[in-house]
């Protein structure tokens, strides 16, 4: 397989004295977009160089992977606390090289009195999304803590406190804000600031966002990660932190029931089936339901099998034709089958049958694409459903770790939107992922399928994935950021590795098209733009050129050993000076 020669090592970043306003060009530079780390006997990708750090410090102790996707998660937690955290929730993907799959369900929950009206006003119609997001509506119980006390019993080797001092002396001496953490604060800087600890983190006395290059230090924050680190994970679900939390919610919520205490400490983390697929002479497997992201990467690459995409190449606009509509048909599925398998019936197996598939591939066109496209029938599924009205899903961070022992972890967190729902306790933002669920319980008096109920899990499009290659061997794990565009560009990257012979970074800086609410997205300033014409000729309709946000990061095994690589457009947004 042919490698780029790009290579490099991550700088550790340098202790940042308290009382510095801001960082000197003489500091180190972010970490190149793809890293070679055989000195490690792994690798470590995270979206900021500084978690890349604090996973591959727990390498360098003699950690295994799922000890440094924790310390990621935590770090991450401190320096792109709009994306991720112990306020949200995530997915957990592990394999050995014996060809386990294990994977663990920390997403979050809906309060138990939480009913199929949460989201409905006096007149019985959807609240709008505004008035939901930046309230208790919006918060679901928090499951990362749970998700990485599960994992860290099984397959930690590291003390449970050592995960956490790379995040605390983030926290506690300060970390430079760097042009994307800036540009998030001003976007949203309605959820970044909502809160009087908010502002006092990111703002001036004037009220703007601090600038790139500004120190920023979260004592609160660092005061929460040490309590936890001493006391061990159950210390976030206990008691009396539980009831203080689930108050700030409630506080906030414009129901009369609103998040208990009982709520949060009754939470758990839930093992999962993976889902798996073959694709060419490759095992693809990931996280199944209530994510529907692992099933819409294996459809999406199943339905394209037969077609010869290393031929065509990614300068092809038949081959982006092709992957688009591909996209179309897992997507429909999507949004009529999949939810919380422990409230609505999934038919995983059907969705997944090699027949199935076969019979949805034959429904793609190389040379005219679909006027509309339909939910299939799958086997195993009897009850009539309607297509919900979510919201669009956004932020989210994906990372991925190899081990000296050859195990891989692909982890994907989140709190949903940029900083959540703005609330904040602990010094952390509490997520916002309620909003995940579909305001309407039903549409022509069908449910659907992801309509909110107690207890209930919200789909999501996280897609954390593990590929064994021909000879059985792991060959990489992958994943994305970016709400529903994240299966597309998990299964863009997967194409990229497997079907066009390209590194992992080049892989996932391919451009990206996907059709999101009956408008084809493509992304501007990328080779698809020219495409257009090509892609109208094929009958693609409402085109429009957009900046998609995207993020995705993976681990890959060359020749050399493992290598990490970063979505190339986080390069220059990493930049901490103004």
């Amino acid at each position: 397989m042919a490698r780029s020669k790009l290579a490099g090592k991550l700088v550790a970043l340098l202790a940042l004295p308290l009382l510095a306003a801001c960082v000197t060009a003489a500091e180190a530079p972010p970490a190149p977009t793809q890293v070679r780390s055989s000195d490690l006997g792994g690798a470590v990708s995270a979206a900021d160089p500084r978690a890349e750090e604090a996973g591959k410090e727990m390498l360098r102790l003699g950690g295994s992977a799922t000890d440094a996707a924790i310390a990621v998660m935590l770090a991450l937690n401190v320096v792109e606390p709009q994306s991720s955290g112990i306020g949200g929730g995530g997915f957990y993907v592990r394999a050995t090289p014996d060809g386990l799959v294990e994977t663990i369900d920390g997403r979050e929950t809906a309060p138990a009195k939480a009913g199929p009206d949460w989201f409905l006003d006096d007149q019985n119609q959807p609240v709008r999304f505004s008035t939901a997001v930046r309230s208790g509506l919006s918060v679901g119980v928090p499951g990362n803590m749970a998700l990485a006390a599960m994992a860290h019993e099984r397959y930690g080797k590291l003390p449970w406190a050592t995960l956490f001092s790379p995040a605390i002396r983030l926290a506690r001496d300060g970390f430079v804000m760097n042009r994307r953490l800036h540009g998030s604060v001003r976007e949203a800087a309605d959820r970044a600031g909502l809160t009087a600890e908010g502002r006092a983190l990111f703002f001036d006395s004037k009220g703007d966002p601090l600038p790139p290059g500004s120190r920023i230090a979260n004592p609160a924050l660092a005061e929460t990660l040490e309590r936890l680190a001493q006391e061990g994970p159950s210390a976030f679900h206990q008691a009396d932190k539980a009831v203080a939390l689930a108050r700030t919610v409630a506080e906030a919520t414009p129901h009369a029931e609103g998040m208990t205490g009982t709520d949060i400490s009754s939470y758990r983390a839930q093992e999962r089936p993976p889902v798996c697929a073959s694709y060419r002479a490759y095992r693809i497997c990931g996280m199944g339901p209530p994510t529907s992201g692992g099933i819409a990467v294996l459809q999406i690459l199943k339905q394209l099998e037969r077609f010869d995409l290393a031929a065509l190449g990614p300068q092809s606009p038949r081959f982006w034709h092709l992957f688009l509509e591909s996209q179309r048909l897992a997507y429909a599925d999507r949004e009529l089958y999949l939810g919380d398998p422990d409230f609505v019936e999934v038919p995983v197996s059907g969705l997944l049958a090699d027949e199935y598939l076969a019979i949805r591939s034959g429904l793609i066109d190389p040379d005219s694409a679909l006027a509309v496209v339909l939910a299939g029938k799958p086997a195993g599924f009897s009850q009539p459903r309607a297509d919900g009205d979510e919201p669009p899903e956004s932020g989210t961070s994906h990372f991925a770790v190899a081990d000296a022992q050859g195990n891989l972890v692909s982890y994907t967190s989140t709190i949903e939107g940029a900083f959540g729902s703005g609330l904040m306790f602990g010094g952390f933002y509490l997520n916002n992922e309620l909003t995940d669920f579909s305001f309407v319980p039903q549409v022509g008096g069908r449910p659907v399928a992801n309509r909110v109920e107690g207890g209930k899990r919200p789909r999501s499009s996280m897609a954390p994935m593990v590929v064994y290659g021909p000879d059985s061997r792991l060959l990489m794990a992958v994943g994305a950021a970016g709400g529903a565009t994240i299966p597309v560009q998990t299964a863009r990257a997967i194409i990229g590795v497997i079907d066009f012979d390209l590194p992992m970074d080049e892989a996932l800086g391919l451009p990206l098209v996907m059709e999101m609410r009956g408008r084809i997205l493509v992304e501007s300033g990328t080779a698809l733009d020219a495409m257009i014409p090509e892609l109208q000729a094929l009958g693609h309709r409402q085109i429009t050129s957009y900046a998609l946000g995207l993020k995705a990061g993976g681990v890959l095994r060359e020749e050399s050993g493992w290598s990490s690589a970063r979505d190339p457009r986080l390069d220059g947004k990493l930049d901490y000076l103004p």
